[in-house]
């Protein structure tokens, strides 16, 4: 690795298609907002040539956080590939948001990647969720190592951010959670700080000094051997407690010298394995500088250290009848497997995908067949289609290089899929296959929103369909009982972005407007109403008259009509228009103008007219019986319960049990799970809960999740329930 005594940067420049999977490295970058993943992506790109100076690609623009909406943002708010090639290495760097809002985006790049590296800020530390991130990609044995970043900050700590990392990271083997370097400092300044300018191989014992621009090899000197001593023994002992070699440790205890050359191979197949992860720094490079601080370090450890494609177990498939199919891994001459990770529209080139390939070679004009099963709780319908692809290419900021092929192991984007979404397979049209979606979280912050003009209102739907199409964790909901559009989102972020999204790149003008959750009505007690439409005029009148008694039933019963008339005072064939009438009132409310549910209305009486009664008549006659009915009766407002689960770690969860109080919830349980969290289940009404996505981010500081289900409807205290009339009121 960069440890290597002889290390030297090799090949480096512009990524081009690779022609076999062992030459491929896929890595997503993870950390939270403002830890300096894209700063670093950008660094690693200047080191391996790809870049004309920090950030900048041969004709202007960014590698990363290219799109206009970044900009304005000044953060990350989609997954960016950029491809950069090491020592004859492809190597795939998937920039991912560190905003949780955007965690669909660090999703697809964990799909897409065979190794994560962790970017740790050391002036700020680990937060909760990035610790979440890691133990999902503990549990699926994904390789990680972890970059510190901000050196030169005045309250950037190494030695400190390399014990935090062990103890937020390693869990009951800190011992795999180690540095490779150590800092090398310069002259102290006259606040005191030092600032770091090289780093000290601990297993090469070299000197890597970067303060002229371009790494400086040299030997530590006597005062720097007792420091690189201690930290070294306790890195070789965590590299030999995870070797394959079992006899390794005895060797060393025994007092035998293992040479540099086994510790580093041993290094690589712990780090591939999955088993340790070593800790390193970077740092960008200064103005005019070709090299950052510990990029070839860390170009070194992806080419060296982590996994090729050929190493990873793809996920699982299956035909599209569902019929479980066995694909060799990774292989080039094998039937096409590839999937949608991302899908981003382009207003020159249409529709772009994203697409990892897990088995055979894509290329460039060829019909594949696109499948999207199982997604429908993202909003997506199942389809089958044949599509001719366009041109493959990689991406380099807002530039598209053009590539021959893609095979099994590499990424590349895909032009004119026009059906193709986001967790579609790819497959081969007379083959077609379906690849098992990955898991994504559920929109849980509803925005309701509604056309500007009738010109937008024109243009809305399509839209709107793009938008799901490209992002699998935001819903679409036409709700019925509502009459609202409702986006479901992450968070504001995320419902910020899908709005300026509408209006910058589909023309969409949209105004935001309250979430009105489903209320409805029902009767508390017995009650009767009589209904009279009697209208004589010069011509043909209107005749009409019921009697009626309503009385509530259980939740869930719904409208239940009975007739009870005797005697034909009521003629057989207007009944049904009574009831017609009841129904169409008890659609639009007797008290607040929400449904009513959950009531038998029993016929008992009326009159009838042998020329003036007609249909019309009794389904009107049936209204105003309601409602009288319902005036003389104490009417209960139903709200909707939602039954939250709440997984939050063990710290805050008084918070949250306090907070779900105050929304009036009730708590139902709770229980102990892995990782020192706890699962909170209560019922909390939905009324309560609208901003809760966004809420419970505050109270646990980021480290809890959540999800809901409908439960069911109950009465709505008396006080909340009367506010909500006399705001219906004044609004009509």
């Amino acid at each position: 690795m960069g440890d290597k005594a002889n290390a030297h940067p090799g090949a480096a420049g512009r990524a081009t298609a690779a022609d076999h999977p062992a030459s491929v490295r896929n890595v997503v970058l993870v950390g939270h907002c403002g830890s300096g993943k894209t700063t670093l992506v950008e660094a690693l790109a200047l080191t391996a040539g790809a870049v004309n100076r920090a950030g900048r690609v041969e004709d202007g623009g960014t590698v990363s956080d290219y799109d206009e909406i970044e900009h304005r943002q000044q953060r990350s708010v989609q997954l960016s590939l950029v491809p950069v090639e090491w020592d004859g290495i492809k190597v795939n760097l998937l920039d991912t948001p560190g905003y949780a809002d955007f965690v669909g985006e660090l999703r697809a790049g964990l799909r897409a990647a065979d190794a994560a590296l962790f970017v740790v800020s050391a002036s700020d530390g680990v937060d909760g969720s990035t610790r979440m991130v890691w133990e999902e990609c503990a549990a699926v044995g994904m390789p990680r190592a972890i970059v510190v970043t901000h050196l030169e900050s005045a309250r950037a700590d190494y030695e400190e951010m390399t014990r935090i990392c062990a103890e937020a990271f390693g869990g009951e083997d800190p011992d795999a959670v180690l540095p490779l370097y150590l800092p090398l400092r310069g002259p102290q300044a006259p606040d005191g700080h030092a600032p770091v300018t090289g780093l000290i191989g601990l297993l090469s014992q070299q000197l890597f000094d970067y303060s002229s621009g371009e790494r400086k090899e040299s030997e530590p000197g006597n005062d720097q051997l007792p420091q690189i001593e201690q930290a070294r023994n306790r890195l070789i002992e965590g590299i030999i407690s995870e070797s394959e070699d079992e006899t390794l440790m005895d060797r060393y205890l025994g007092g035998e010298q293992i040479d540099v050359k086994t510790l580093i191979e041993d290094l690589e197949r712990a780090v591939a394995r999955g088993a340790f992860h070593p800790v390193l720094a970077a740092a960008p490079a200064a103005d005019g500088a070709r090299q950052g601080l510990g990029t070839i370090e860390v170009l070194e450890l992806i080419t060296r250290g982590f996994p090729t494609p050929l190493e990873r177990e793809a996920p699982a498939v299956t035909t599209i009848d569902g019929k479980p199919r066995e694909l060799q891994v990774c292989d080039p001459d094998g039937p096409l497997v590839a999937e949608v990770v991302k899908t981003a529209s382009d207003p020159y080139v249409g529709r772009v995908s994203l697409v990892r390939v897990f088995s055979g070679t894509l290329r460039p004009d060829e019909t594949v067949h696109v499948s999207g099963h199982g997604l429908e709780d993202r909003g997506h319908e199942d389809h089958d289609v044949d599509e001719r692809i366009g041109a493959l290419s990689a991406p380099f900021g807002k530039q598209q290089r053009t590539l021959s092929h893609c095979i099994a192991g590499d990424l590349a984007c895909v032009a004119k899929l026009s059906r193709a979404e986001t967790g579609d397979t790819l497959s081969a049209k007379d083959d077609p296959l379906l690849m098992e979606p990955w898991q994504m979280p559920d929109p849980l912050l509803p925005l309701a929103i509604q056309a500007h003009s009738k010109a937008d209102e024109d243009k809305l739907s399509q839209g709107l369909s793009r938008l799901v199409a490209e992002d699998p964790t935001m819903r679409l909901e036409q709700n019925q009982a509502t009459h609202q559009v409702v986006l479901w989102c992450l968070g504001e972020a995320h419902a910020d972005v899908a709005l300026e999204r509408l209006r910058s790149r589909y023309g969409v003008q949209v105004d935001v407007v309250p979430h009105m959750v489903s209320l409805r009505e029902t009767f508390a007690g017995k009650s009767a109403g009589r209904g009279r439409h009697v209208k004589q005029s010069g011509g043909h009148g209107q005749y009409a008259i019921c009697e009626i008694e309503v009385e509530p039933l259980p939740g869930g019963s719904g409208i239940e009509f009975v007739d009870k008339v005797v005697g034909g005072a009521v003629p057989r064939q207007f009944i049904p228009s009574v009831e017609k009438g009841v129904r169409a009132q008890a659609a639009k409310g007797v008290a607040a103008g929400h449904p009513l549910v959950d009531v038998r209305v029993t016929l008992l009486d009326g009159k009838a007219h042998s020329v003036d009664s007609s249909d019309a008549a009794f389904q009107t006659a049936g209204a105003l019986a309601l409602r009288e009915a319902a005036a003389d009766a104490k009417i209960h407002l139903l709200e909707p319960v939602a039954e939250v689960s709440v997984l939050v770690g063990d710290d805050y969860v008084g918070a949250v049990m306090s907070d779900l109080s105050g929304r009036r919830g009730r708590v139902l349980g709770t229980e102990q799970t892995n990782g020192s969290r706890t699962l909170i289940r209560a019922e909390v009404p939905e009324i309560e809960i609208g901003r809760y996505a966004v809420d419970l981010r505050s109270v646990s500081h980021g480290t809890a999740r959540f999800n809901r289900t409908y439960a069911r409807h109950e009465p709505m205290p008396a006080q909340i329930a009367e506010r909500i009339r006399e705001e219906a009121r004044a609004a009509s």
